[in-house]
């Protein structure tokens, strides 16, 4: 569960931008940094974008938040959610896709490619719905 106490396990100093990032991280589950900008401005914050980014990067280098890029646009999402986990994409939505069996169709396919489980830090499946 995400809580504002991961940011202190994660051996952060907890300052009041980082509270109001992470907060919003936890409504929003994916936002990109214009999202969470205007997430920000919306409750009356105005925070330069250089420390929204400074931020974002402190979190997922301490593993709070991780980083995925959209399939098509390449814009980047920022994820609430750290562990293994799947993504799907329907236009501009972006939503969890928990599938561990997923993960482990893919693990002994790259297992069967000579790639060694060791190397392999974390699988991440990227599913692209039609657009109608």
């Amino acid at each position: 569960m995400e809580t504002i106490e991961n940011i202190k396990h994660a051996g952060l100093k907890l300052t009041p931008q980082r509270r109001m990032i992470y907060e919003t991280m936890t409504r929003l589950r994916h936002a990109t940094l214009e999202d969470i900008e205007n997430d920000l401005r919306k409750k009356g914050v105005e925070m330069a974008t250089s420390t929204v980014y400074r931020v974002l990067e402190s979190f997922c280098r301490a593993g709070v938040l991780s980083l995925f890029f959209h399939p098509e646009t390449g814009k980047g999402y920022y994820d609430i959610t750290t562990k293994e986990h799947h993504h799907i994409f329907s236009d501009a939505q972006v939503s969890d896709f928990e599938a561990p069996g997923l993960s482990d169709v893919v693990r002994e396919y790259l297992r069967r490619q000579n790639i060694p489980e060791e190397d392999i830090e974390k699988v991440q499946v990227q599913i692209t719905t039609i657009h109608k």
